[in-house]
């Protein structure tokens, strides 16, 4: 039986969306791809029509995450700048919803796993949202995008042990210590000094 075009797409969607969410809080080796298609509402065999392999609908929700991050992070900046990034990001709610959350946080360490073509991917994507936040920088900070990095690589970690420890009043206290780290960061570039 043939399907039209539009229930296949729609069909694509669907995996992808429970396959990223299902990556994100479980982690990719963790994440079958029977419970992904059961999650999704298909049958294991409809899963071929659409993807080659796991490796491919890794790599394609990374870039699909990824490009819905970008988007969340310029509104975030035209809100409230900077400030608005940390607060955003670093908050209990990004804490305890992993599975809608930034998929670096969630992925790296599964991520440096990957296939070259994926992790490739990853760097074109990391280094593009670097840019952004060093857009947001101060004009007179020396080597934007290494504050940048350093600022971006705050949030992860921060986010990263928060989440190893979340349920305990530590983790509370490692969000508001890389909330203020990143902070740091902010104004020594603005005074043109590093923090």
């Amino acid at each position: 039986m043939r399907y039209e075009k539009g229930r296949k797409d729609a069909s694509r969607r669907r995996i992808m969306q429970v396959a990223a969410e299902r990556f994100r809080s479980d982690g990719i080796a963790a994440s079958g791809l029977a419970g992904i298609m059961s999650d999704a509402g298909l049958t294991n065999g409809a899963f071929y029509p659409h993807f080659r392999s796991k490796a491919e609908l890794v790599r394609e929700c990374v870039a699909e995450t990824l490009e819905a991050q970008a988007s969340r992070l310029q509104e975030r900046l035209a809100e409230g700048g900077l400030e608005q990034v940390i607060a955003a990001y670093l908050s209990p709610q990004h804490r305890d919803n992993a599975a809608k959350g930034c998929t670096a946080a969630a992925l790296l360490p599964e991520l440096s796993r990957e296939p070259s073509k994926a992790r490739r991917l990853y760097a074109k994507r990391l280094l593009d949202t670097v840019r952004r936040l060093a857009s947001a920088l101060p004009p007179q900070t020396e080597d934007r995008e290494g504050v940048a990095l350093g600022f971006y690589a705050t949030l992860i970690g921060t986010l990263q042990l928060a989440r190893a420890t979340k349920g305990t009043a530590l983790s509370d206290r490692i969000l508001t210590a890389g909330a203020e780290a990143a902070r740091a960061l902010v104004r020594g570039a603005q005074d043109g000094k590093p923090s």
